[in-house]
């Protein structure tokens, strides 16, 4: 019998240009995707947000493009890999990583618990010692860690907590489930490049920003910048931000988070301990500074009671600490728990201290020093991926990252047995497992790339806050098994989309409302001389420009000529940036 067939659909614009951008987008084998589900269809947020995104045309989403690059230009976004002698232009990835605001509640849940076992982890570590004295953790396995730190062992900290900050690096696993792949509990980085990456990406495509119901980012960094506030022991604290310095791989992150919020930017040069308290030099004399935002590691922040080679921190800080005199986030010694060593504990830990299990597993892990474990790692050897137990490198190889013993020289993976044999404790065998995949435009088209998302959260009143966004990293390899920002990679926003409308906030001030401000006895001694010196260099310069307009007028043509007029634009801009650096007057 003949079967009736209705007309055929006619296909939309909007549609064509999808299947366009699509025609050749596949999950790879085995390997979870966030575009394409298990099923092979099309995730329903990516559908929303590419049926938006085919509205534009071809021109019109390059100028975006150029706009959002330009963008990130004019501010100087840059950054610093490992190794590098100068900064690199911030390599922004168009397309931003979806995730469905259900999906996202669970995972901000995972996050939450993981945090609020650290830092029960952390208070016994350097408190009464139980976990240690009843065999839940070995001693070796903490005391193995250069980020174990001594002299914090019974210190009470100020305001009762250790960590303020934490982040966790994450992935899709195989059953496509969101796993843990890392904890950052020393200083989390990333917070700022992702608020950066926010601004630019809504302000480029600031309709499709809106129609889609992302969450906003605005009320996690001022629920933790009250946090800080509310932790100091009077009403108006003064809260700085610890940094290295401009030579820092991350320093303009460092620059947006203090300016984002409201904290004051400092180095170590800048602070001075004086009557059991920590003060900040300024041209005013010393002011009592009550919170300090750490973006140093810890062994670098007292060379007193830390390491003495250090000229990053301030002498005396621990004594501080230790006298209750300032908050210090996160409080030194904190950066024991980003040890791999300890992964394999936190599942029971959790069991102990929490009462329930982790509601996001991490990579199954085994730490060499214990017997039981070595001897099982050694007998399935190239079955696993070796990393160092406390450090980013394996002892005995050079790089960076994980080693995979199954793709070594025979030699060298006899080496590397006979070293996990010697010396366990120092390496750890997790499971191999390849990164799930994104899109990223190329060329006009969609494809997979292998990504680690960073999410963050913030100790408050109510506790934990997670940033309904976060800081995703996205290799150009497709064989990555770990992403960091080197060569190859490039960075996105992320964005937890909503199904109803979502409420505009912001900490940035708006256009008509932006006023000068003077407040005085609050600017650094070593800001204070810069900026000097940078007034009586422009004044020269404008001085030297000002003596070459005069000299290049034709004499017996009253016109200007081209170079009296580039003259003249080169003056203005100096006057400009002359009064942008140094405020009127």
């Amino acid at each position: 019998m003949a079967q009736h067939v209705g007309p055929a659909r006619k296909v939309r614009p909007r549609d064509r240009k999808v299947g366009q951008w699509t025609r050749d987008y596949t999950r790879l084998p085995g390997i979870p995707d966030e575009f394409i589900g298990a099923d092979g269809q099309p995730r329903p947020v990516w559908s929303r947000y590419f049926e938006a995104f085919a509205a534009l045309s071809a021109d019109e989403i390059e100028r975006r493009f150029a706009a959002a690059d330009r963008h990130l230009r004019d501010a100087g976004v840059t950054y610093r890999a490992p190794g590098d002698a100068a900064d690199r232009a911030w390599p922004l990835s168009h397309v931003p990583l979806l995730i469905g605001e259900t999906e996202w509640q669970q995972i901000a849940a995972g996050i939450a618990q993981r945090a609020t076992l650290l830092e029960s982890v952390l208070q016994d570590i350097y408190g009464d010692g139980r976990l240690i004295a009843d065999g839940a953790l070995p001693a070796a396995a903490i005391a193995g860690s250069a980020d174990y730190l001594r002299p914090m062992v019974g210190v009470r900290p100020p305001g009762g907590r250790y960590l303020h900050f934490y982040a966790a690096d994450i992935g899709r696993g195989p059953d496509g489930q969101w796993w843990v792949l890392g904890d950052r509990t020393q200083a989390p980085s990333g917070a700022g490049y992702a608020l950066e990456n926010r601004l630019v990406l809504s302000r480029a495509f600031n309709d499709l920003y809106k129609s889609m119901n992302v969450e906003r980012v605005a009320s996690f960094f001022e629920a933790f910048r009250d946090s800080l506030r509310a932790i100091a022991d009077r009403d108006e604290p003064r809260i700085g931000l610890l940094t290295p310095g401009r030579f820092s791989e991350t320093y303009f992150e460092h620059a947006t988070l203090a300016r984002y919020l409201g904290f004051l930017l400092v180095e170590g040069d800048d602070l001075a301990v004086s009557d059991d308290r920590l003060h900040i030099r300024t041209v005013a004399g010393l002011k009592r500074i009550d919170v300090l935002l750490r973006r140093i590691d810890a062994n670098s922040l007292d060379p007193l009671e830390l390491d003495a080679s250090s000229q990053l921190g301030v002498a005396g800080l621990i004594d501080v600490i230790r006298k209750g005199g300032a908050v210090v986030a996160n409080m030194p010694g904190s950066g024991v728990l980003e040890a791999r060593a300890l992964l394999g504990f936190l599942p029971p830990l959790a069991r102990r201290l929490l009462g329930e299990d982790l509601k996001m597993p991490h990579i199954a892990t085994w730490w060499c020093g214990q017997p039981a474990a070595r001897e099982q790692v050694l007998d399935r050897l190239d079955e696993f991926v070796i990393e160092g137990a406390y450090g980013q490198s394996v002892p005995g190889f050079s790089h960076h990252g994980p080693v995979l013993p199954g793709e070594l020289p025979p030699v060298v993976r006899d080496h590397l047995r006979d070293a996990i044999a010697a010396r366990g404790l120092d390496y750890v065998a997790q499971e191999q497992v390849r990164l799930s995949t994104t899109p990223v435009w190329d060329n006009g088209k969609l494809a997979p790339r292998p990504f680690v998302l960073r999410v963050f959260a913030a100790a408050t009143e109510n506790g934990w806050a997670v940033m309904p966004g976060g800081f995703c990293r996205i290799a150009d390899r497709l064989d990555s098994r770990a992403v960091s920002m080197g060569e190859g990679a490039r960075a996105a926003d992320v964005w937890v989309v909503a199904d109803h409308a979502v409420a505009p906030s912001s900490l940035l001030p708006a256009v008509d409302s932006v006023r000068i401000r003077r407040i005085t006895g609050v600017l650094p001694s070593r800001a204070a001389d810069n900026l000097f010196w940078l007034g009586r260099y422009l004044e020269r310069a404008e001085a030297t420009l000002r003596l070459l307009r005069a000299l290049s007028a034709p004499q017996r043509d009253p016109g200007k000529g081209p170079l009296h007029h580039a003259i003249e634009k080169i003056q203005r801009l100096l006057i400009a940036w002359g009064a942008t650096a140094l405020g009127p007057g």
